[in-house]
């Protein structure tokens, strides 16, 4: 989808508004764009198109609001509130599911089982997280005491992406808000969907009109960039590109924003020989293909020590054969439709390259007879050489290189030899040798012997290209507040 998809008025489609103020509204341009369903490879929605007026209104009305009560409200009053809109979202799960697998492609499985659950989690979470939140107290003596305070930012700017799209709009959302904030989110213009729905449990939930609101539009030139420039946004907080992030880097500058980037990725998944393997395998299945390969923190570098490389790559490609690709709102479907055309053809590209640089063993067609639908068989690779561009760049797509290795130090380098550091995997029964790789390797996150295991109270964020800064648990609160000391003297 481009701007150039950009319409008035015609088909019977869904209507996504803005939410600006407490209601849905349209553009000021009266302009829309159309959200295609990657399942069908038909548009499903028409989206109002944002503009800076439309960023302005939204940034006024954050304004506004953020001079009401909210700011005010007792911790644990808006903690609350918080946990109220966690419930209407499971008490709303299946709509929501189906609202992000139509819009996303994912399977329907992964979104009423994962991400629909995670998102509810994530206020949960918050709303106690929060609330227990103790803020520091230094005593110097019976005379002089020093607290450290914190306050809200103001109007927060969000900027999520279409891979997981209420899932890490919430990781957002809940502690900005927790912190007394107001904000102004522009989803992915590719997957709107959920996000207008959520607007309005968070309504129902008692959230003050203006508190939190939603402009919908394009990155660069749009509403993405407005909200970036927005002289009364004091932070930015973007999960998506690295190009992108350097972008709003540069659009920020000028107005100093707080910032936090969540960026690419190129995860490493290293299996040595003693690894389990009736886990090993499966696990690297899972965080190649889950949501189509289209996650960060995907494992999409596979490196296998040399004594069991054979036996992975012929269990993986196995595996990878029998992974079911259907119909995103199929219960049945493992594997759904990329997000986009664009995309598709994007990975088809990469693919081609695989071909050049290695060796395809299964996959990486596109599937036709499922439809006009974006669907791609999931592809392994062997052959490949670690400065391949197969291996440099991030694909965000249904393949897998594998590659082997003799020792911990060339695994080590092999999965250093990137320039992302946002997650890697490391399969051993050797606690010393987990230990000595996870202090080698260069990344925000290390799983042992597992993948995708999160506590929401650890640091998240990545390392190199992968990121600025850490979201989750208390960090996640420092970054929307500002920090404030007060020292006090008494008289003796």
């Amino acid at each position: 989808m481009t701007a150039n998809s950009a319409v008035k008025s015609g088909a019977k489609l869904k209507e996504v508004h803005h939410f600006i103020g407490g209601e849905f509204v349209p553009g000021e341009s009266a302009e829309t764009f159309e959200s295609f369903s990657p399942g069908t490879g038909k548009p499903h929605a028409r989206v109002a198109l944002g503009t800076a007026r439309d960023v302005d209104r939204a940034v006024s009305a954050a304004l506004e609001a953020q001079k009401g009560p909210w700011a005010k409200m007792p911790m644990k009053e808006r903690c609350q509130i918080l946990r109220r809109i966690g419930d209407l979202i499971l008490e709303n799960k299946e709509e929501l599911a189906i609202a992000e697998s139509t819009d996303n492609g994912k399977p329907l499985s992964e979104s009423l089982e994962g991400d629909i659950p995670r998102s509810a989690m994530n206020f949960h979470f918050f709303s106690e997280f929060a609330a227990s939140h103790v803020e520091e107290a230094f005593t110097v003596s019976s005379s002089e005491r020093h607290v450290a305070v914190r306050e809200p930012l103001g109007v927060c700017g969000l900027i999520t992406p279409w891979n997981l799209p209420l899932y890490l709009a919430t990781w957002k959302i809940a502690p900005a808000l927790a912190m007394g904030n107001t904000i102004v989110l522009k989803p992915a213009e590719w997957t709107p969907y959920s996000a207008f729905l959520f607007a309005d449990l968070a309504r129902q939930a008692g959230l003050p009109p203006g508190v939190f609101n939603i402009v919908h539009g394009f990155g660069a030139d749009g509403a993405g960039e407005a909200l970036t420039r927005h002289k009364d946004v004091k932070s930015i907080s973007f999960t998506g590109e690295t190009s992108t992030g350097k972008a709003i880097m540069m659009a920020a500058a000028p107005t100093l924003k707080k910032l936090s980037f969540e960026l690419g990725g190129k995860g490493a998944n290293i299996i040595f020989n003693d690894a389990n393997l009736e886990e090993a395998i499966p696990t690297a299945v899972r965080a190649a293909f889950r949501n189509q390969g289209q996650i960060c923190l995907a494992g999409s570098r596979l490196f296998v020590q040399r004594k069991v490389y054979d036996q992975v790559v012929e269990k993986m490609v196995e595996r990878v054969k029998a992974i079911k690709v259907g119909d995103p709102l199929s219960r049945d479907s493992q594997m759904g439709a990329l997000v986009s055309r664009e995309h598709m053809e994007k990975v088809l590209a990469y693919i081609a390259i695989g071909k050049q640089e290695g060796k395809l063993l299964c996959g990486g067609e596109r599937l036709s007879e499922l439809g006009e639908g974006y669907f791609l068989s999931p592809s392994v690779f062997v052959d490949l050489k670690t400065d391949s561009r197969f291996l440099q760049e991030e694909i965000f797509g249904p393949t897998l290189p594998i590659l082997p290795f003799d020792d911990e130090e060339e695994a080590a380098a092999m999965a250093n030899d990137s320039p992302y550091g946002l997650s890697a995997s490391v399969w051993s029964q050797d606690i010393d040798r987990l230990q000595r790789m996870s202090n080698s390797i260069k990344a925000g996150m290390i799983w042992i012997n597992t993948w995708f295991a999160r506590d929401l109270r650890t640091p998240f964020g990545g390392q190199k290209s992968s990121g600025l800064g850490r979201e989750g648990g208390r960090y996640s609160l420092e970054f929307f507040s500002e920090a404030k000391t007060i020292s006090y003297k008494y008289k003796a």
